[in-house]
């Protein structure tokens, strides 16, 4: 019986060494064909996507064309416009994939929203770097324009910095769950959605960056989907990674997880996010499977689940 699955896509799987258009729609093409052999297995598929190189070079064509004339847009709008963009590739990707495979489907890319708390701590404490690297001097000019905040960013050059807060609510959800209903592949909340918060005059949105992984498990649990599986650069998720002891991990219980994470064995800036992702995922979906894998592993789930799999028990 087919499964209800929401698939996060990593980085690798749009963008590799060409940023051009046609470059970045040459991978989405080998994504979607590997994308497309989970519906031929009967599965509902909902797909997600990150942004990060897509926004940051769309801030970089705002500043160096901003202008009285021709002001830059806001980071909320260029989060929507890379949603677009990427959103209409993939579905075209996808909808050739699935012509060529005689799949009588369609897929759909949908422009999505993101809730998040306005009095979320992550307010206080900006910590997600955007747009490009400038000198301390141009960064204190820009922070004066703009009041925003500037920090160093790992010596390279100063970058201004956004909260990155945890994701409420999927706002376009019963639209995807109503799509998934009528066969339609969904592609959406993409980027992490596009930040809003709830005020006296309605939605609107800010200056923030909501993490991929944490949107797609929201989205997750929210269409109450079967399997999660976030796609990474590698298979398997690993522990005493790049020691000689190192351990890939197959089977492992919710529990056994937040041990790893309380030994430290997960990079704050690589695995520890998409591992937190899943806990918050099958804390609210109990009955669920995660899986952490790669793109290329994405085919072998006919023979089953794939990479590293976590429940709240152990799961084979």
């Amino acid at each position: 019986m087919g499964k209800r699955i929401v698939v996060a896509l990593g980085g690798n799987a749009i963008l590799t060494d060409d940023p051009t258009a046609q470059g970045q729609q040459k991978v989405l093409k080998d994504t979607a064909e590997k994308l497309v052999s989970l519906v031929e297995q009967g599965h509902q598929l909902v797909i997600t996507h990150g942004n990060g190189p897509q926004v940051g070079n769309l801030l970089n064509q705002q500043l160096a064309a901003d202008s009285e004339k021709n002001p830059a847009l806001p980071l909320d709008t260029c989060v929507a416009m890379t949603q677009g963009s990427i959103g209409y590739w993939l579905q075209h990707a996808m909808n050739e994939a699935l012509k060529s495979k005689q799949i009588a489907k369609q897929s759909v890319s949908l422009v999505t929203q993101c809730l998040v708390n306005k009095n979320d701590p992550a307010f206080e404490n900006p910590t997600k770097p955007v747009g490009p690297f400038l000198t301390k001097e141009e960064a204190m000019a820009a922070s004066e324009k703009d009041g925003a905040n500037y920090k160093e960013d790992a010596g390279r050059g100063w970058r201004k910095v956004v909260a990155s807060p945890k994701p409420v609510e999927i706002i376009e959800y019963p639209m995807v769950e109503y799509l998934i209903e009528n066969d339609f592949i969904t592609i959406s909340a993409g980027g992490g959605g596009i930040p809003v918060v709830a005020t006296e005059n309605g939605i609107e949105g800010v200056e923030a960056v909501i993490d991929k992984d944490f949107a797609a498990a929201k989205l997750a649990e929210m269409v109450k989907a079967d399997y999660f599986i976030i796609l990474t650069g590698v298979d398997n998720v690993y522990i005493n990674f790049g020691k000689e002891n190192q351990q890939k991990l197959e089977d492992v219980s919710l529990a056994e997880l937040r041990e790893y994470i309380d030994q430290g064995q997960f990079a704050s800036g690589s695995m520890l996010p998409k591992v937190e992702a899943v806990i918050q995922f099958l804390e609210n979906s109990p009955a669920s499977k995660a899986m952490i894998s790669s793109l290329e592993n994405l085919e072998n789930l006919k023979d089953g689940l794939i990479g590293t799999v976590i429940s709240n028990y152990h799961s084979l």
